[in-house]
């Protein structure tokens, strides 16, 4: 059982950073997909950001990429998502997200989730 803790949300004017964190409580391994995904009030959660093969590859949704960044630190057991450029349009929940295997683009493919976090952009 993994679980997942998500920090670094906040409100931030459009243009700035954000830093999300996702505290893993064990090491997943190499063979783990770790993603974030996002949800506005009234849409679908969607993919954001995956990260795979201990790092070796990463796929962004095309609205964030150049701006957002997935990485981990696996000595920590945490994953990261630099948020930059930041505009309205991002502002949702955030979630950590992880499944073992292949990372698949449908949020109900993924197995550990954690409770979210805020994240607020105005304009």
């Amino acid at each position: 059982q993994v679980q997942l803790v998500e920090s670094g949300g906040g409100s931030v004017q459009a243009g700035g950073s954000l830093r999300l964190s996702c505290a893993a409580s064990v090491y997943t391994g190499d063979n783990f997909c770790m993603g974030w995904f996002r949800q506005a009030p009234g849409k679908e959660r969607e993919r954001v950001a995956v990260i795979y093969f201990a790092g070796k590859n990463t796929f962004y949704a095309d609205s964030v990429k150049g701006r957002f960044t997935i990485s981990q630190d696996n000595a920590k057991n945490t994953l990261y998502l630099e948020m930059n450029s930041l505009k309205p349009e991002d502002s949702a929940m955030y979630y950590c997200a992880a499944r073992g295997g292949s990372c698949y683009l449908s949020a109900s493919r993924y197995n550990y989730w954690g409770q979210g976090t805020q994240v607020t952009v105005s304009s």
